[in-house]
């Protein structure tokens, strides 16, 4: 009887380790989120104050990814969990290096926003907008996803990607076009091209977070595999 107690003692306590990660990824996610948008609005304003902001609290994201690591470690060792209870823990781990990526990512959008040269520039900042509204949107639904642990949904979201890599290409080609129009905005139009490189990482990102989730659920690794795979692991 006293071992009976013990192990729901343990159990319920492994419980709430594994939920206290999920949280903690998710509040981390969703500090990412705020700081993709304001580094778009920085983007769009050539906002120096709020582009130093972002830059500056980089090192929260940082230290976020550090802290659910170690405790993703310390739970592996301790508890050396099995079946679902490693996917989640792997898919969080990997999860958290992501986000730390995108966090990344609206640093250097941040700093976009602060190496302009000229207003003139101001238009082609613009033109990345709504892109950026999109991976904002993306990494949105994603952290949801994230949160219900939806394979369906995440398996969608993987899929629209495709969208934002077409928006990308079309705004390369637009910028290819302005710097040979005017070589004498190549300079500025470089700060633009690695925003935009930023803004579609995000999408690969998320799209590495929807593979996590359905490793989790299905227990399906479906890196580097075919949408009609894809769908068949989700059915099975």
């Amino acid at each position: 009887m006293e071992n009976i107690s013990l192990n729901k003692h343990i159990s319920g306590q492994f419980n709430a380790e594994l939920g206290d990660i999920r949280n903690r990824v998710l509040a981390m996610g969703g500090l990412v989120e705020r700081q993709l948008e304001q580094s778009l609005d920085a983007l769009a304003t050539l906002d120096a104050e709020l582009a130093s902001k972002i830059i500056e609290g980089d090192h929260k994201v940082n230290g976020m990814e550090v802290s659910i690591d170690e405790e993703c470690t310390r739970i592996i060792a301790k508890r050396q969990p099995a079946a679902s209870d490693l996917r989640l823990i792997i898919a969080i781990s990997k999860t958290i290096a992501d986000l730390e990526r995108i966090g990344d990512a609206t640093v250097r959008i941040a700093k976009a926003a602060l190496e302009k040269r000229t207003n003139n520039q101001q238009p082609l900042l613009v033109s990345i907008e709504s892109m950026g509204r999109h991976a904002t949107h993306t990494l949105h639904q994603t952290l949801d996803a994230l949160a219900r642990m939806d394979a369906d949904a995440a398996f969608e979201l993987h899929k629209s990607d495709a969208k934002l890599d077409a928006e990308y290409e079309g705004i390369i080609r637009q910028l290819m076009t302005y710097m040979m129009e005017d070589p004498r905005s190549i300079p500025g139009v470089l700060d633009v091209l690695w925003a935009a490189r930023a803004v579609e990482r995000v999408g690969d990102r998320c799209k590495n977070i929807c593979e996590y989730i359905i490793y989790y659920v299905k227990g399906k690794d479906v890196r580097h595999t075919s949408y009609e795979d894809m769908e068949k692991d989700l059915q099975e």
